[in-house]
């Protein structure tokens, strides 16, 4: 099996989630029937939204591509990354090493165009930053797809910001279903959770709502990688 090293820590506990989702995924009778990973846990990355939104950070672009480094020293075969907004800095990270990056803003992307099928709405559940570095419009926009955000950004941004601080809880799941079932009402029956601090709140979506998680999506992808070599992305 190949090895998938892990650009982790944003946030540590999305981290965990993925090689918690990893593990679920595979089918084993051993220890030795588990994929190997190898896992840079930095919670030391500068913040994506003080770069991002408030036009004030540290370049995360040079703690990243360090790390990629460091993980195809390890032995790592292919890289991934559980943080959507972080894919900004997704060709800084390619430009930096020689292994395929499984890419998972490209791959939920083209899962999203199936669900929506041309001409349909997709909701993005995200990170303000996500919206404004326009991180799915493009690669969307030539599937035939219309991306639609929630109106409430302030919301999510500090339900993002409350389960940083204080893990998944009640009113970060209540931001999450409000503005999943106000996206259902503009039409977006399918919806992507595009931030993986969400992802500890997946079974907050409103009901009636086709959604995924583009941390499945890239569970599924490393899952495939390290078995047969399929879905790294250069």
């Amino acid at each position: 099996m190949r090895r998938v090293g892990i650009l982790g820590g944003m946030g540590p506990q999305a981290t965990i989630l993925l090689m918690q989702k990893v593990l679920d995924a595979t089918p084993a009778s051993d220890d030795a029937d588990h994929l190997p990973l190898i896992v840079d846990q930095n919670p030391q990355v500068p913040s994506r939204i003080r770069r991002l939104i408030e036009g004030t950070g540290e370049d995360p672009a040079p703690v990243l591509t360090d790390m990629a480094r460091r993980l195809v020293a390890a032995g790592a075969e292919a890289l991934a990354m559980p943080c959507n907004t972080a894919h900004h800095y997704a060709a800084d990270i390619r430009a930096a090493v020689t292994v395929p990056f499984i890419d998972m803003v490209d791959l939920s992307t083209r899962h999203a165009a199936r669900l929506a099928g041309p001409g349909g709405r997709v909701g993005i559940l995200a990170s303000p930053a996500v919206r404004r570095i326009g991180l799915f419009d493009a690669p969307l926009a030539r599937s035939g797809v219309q991306p639609l955000y929630p109106a409430c950004e302030d919301a999510l941004l500090l339900a993002i910001r409350r389960i940083k601080a204080a893990g998944p809880g009640p009113e970060a799941a209540s931001a999450l279903r409000s503005a999943s079932d106000a996206l259902l009402q503009r039409g977006a029956k399918v919806q992507m959770i595009a931030c993986t601090e969400f992802s500890l709140l997946a079974d907050a979506m409103a009901d009636g709502v086709t959604a995924f998680d583009t941390l499945d999506v890239l569970v599924a992808a490393i899952r495939d990688f390290a078995a047969d070599g399929t879905h790294g992305d250069r």
